[in-house]
């Protein structure tokens, strides 16, 4: 994994790699789904609240579909959770046939809740996701350290990359999205079935989110450490746009003409009146929002398009090929809470994320390494 090509887009915090054990299990790391909805009580499906131990959550429904005769394709859930962990998310399935989970067991996968609701979950049908995560063989100096930087992302939060998950386990994802749009752009058809196909190509999209993003925190740091006109000639800003992103207090930096958006969920828009956007970032009102190039994506002006055409130029033959969105780029962690236990050494932080932030993306931020191997 060290050794791989793949990106590794550049930490927001500047500390020092710390000393921590983390391993993905049932112990050490609990996901916990926040629904977007409360559900009606009344309506053609059930919706289970299930928790898992060593499931993904596509093997949990292979379970339910068995004990229940529903097929796969007829159970809705808002996201996959990870494999690895005890982890809890609501699902549905037609009512008619649930009755079966009144007395479901199973080693691994519990139903901790029942409710009757008039629709099918759909992709996206959360508000957010909690976690727990404890790391161990924690020194009481890298205790205190750990709290310093967590004192630090609380106050200032992190940037909303794409976790290695996306990328695969050997970190191929990406190529290989790249290969089928070529493919696709030659007439070629894929050899995958499209959901595997459609995964990989946003793999690729997801790559280039990350060096745009990455660019965008390069550009903060540069912003703390560079005078305005240094800051112009590195990135050739105008002297008004770079005044403007040198005289921002905080570490991420907004520029004019990027594509803002409510936070933590809501309309997306341009940035314009940039005092007015700084304040209601400051309070996380709004955040910037990156780009998931393809067609139809709200568009950035100015400086910012100027940033995102550089990054997202290797993409340009393949748009009509993609659906386009944006994507929050700066995230905040709510209900941060950390305890060390100095007998075990052990160091717990608990929080809370917006869906579709990763939580390896926030250790990596906290620890100030890489942790795709998950072994500390």
């Amino acid at each position: 994994m060290e050794n791989s090509a793949i990106f590794k887009p550049l930490l927001s915090t500047t500390h020092a790699p710390i000393n921590a054990h983390f391993s993905k299990n049932s112990n050490d790391f609990v996901v916990r789904e926040n629904p977007l909805y409360e559900f009606s009580g009344e309506g053609e499906h059930m919706v289970a609240h299930i928790q898992k131990k060593d499931l993904t959550t596509a093997e949990a429904i292979k379970i339910l579909s068995a004990a229940t005769g529903v097929k796969a394709r007829d159970f809705g859930f808002a996201g996959l959770k990870d494999k690895e962990g005890l982890t809890s998310q609501y699902i549905s399935l037609p009512y008619k046939s649930a009755a079966p989970l009144e007395t479901f067991s199973h080693e691994k996968l519990k139903i901790l809740g029942l409710w009757r609701h008039g629709n099918k979950i759909r992709t996206g049908h959360l508000k957010s996701n909690s976690f727990f995560i404890r790391l161990k063989k924690v020194m009481p100096s890298d205790a205190t350290r750990l709290a310093s930087v967590l004192a630090n992302i609380d106050k200032n939060g992190f940037p909303n990359y794409f976790g290695y998950q996306r990328f695969g386990k050997f970190e191929d994802n990406a190529e290989s999205g790249l290969e089928i749009l070529k493919n696709k752009l030659a007439g070629k058809k894929s050899r995958l079935n499209p959901k595997l196909t459609n995964f990989m190509i946003s793999a690729y999209q997801s790559d280039l989110f990350n060096r745009w993003l990455s660019r965008r925190v390069e550009i903060s740091r540069f912003a703390n450490d560079f005078s305005e006109k240094e800051l112009a000639g590195i990135y050739g800003f105008t002297p008004e746009i770079a005044r403007e992103i040198s005289r921002q207090g905080g570490f991420y930096r907004l520029i004019r003409g990027e594509v803002l958006g409510h936070y933590p969920h809501g309309a997306v828009f341009l940035c314009e009146d940039m005092a007015s956007e700084r304040a209601a970032f400051e309070i996380r009102a709004k955040t910037s929002c990156g780009l998931i190039v393809g067609s139809k994506a709200f568009a950035a002006q100015g400086a910012a398009k100027t940033i995102e055409d550089d990054i997202f130029a290797p993409a340009r033959p393949y748009l009509a090929l993609m659906n386009g969105a944006r994507r929050f780029a700066w995230i905040w962690a709510e209900n941060l809470a950390w305890k060390y236990d100095e007998e075990n050494a052990w160091f717990s932080v608990e929080f809370t994320l917006p869906k579709g932030a990763y939580a390896t993306v926030f250790l990596r931020e906290l620890l100030g390494r890489e942790i795709s191997n998950l072994n500390g």
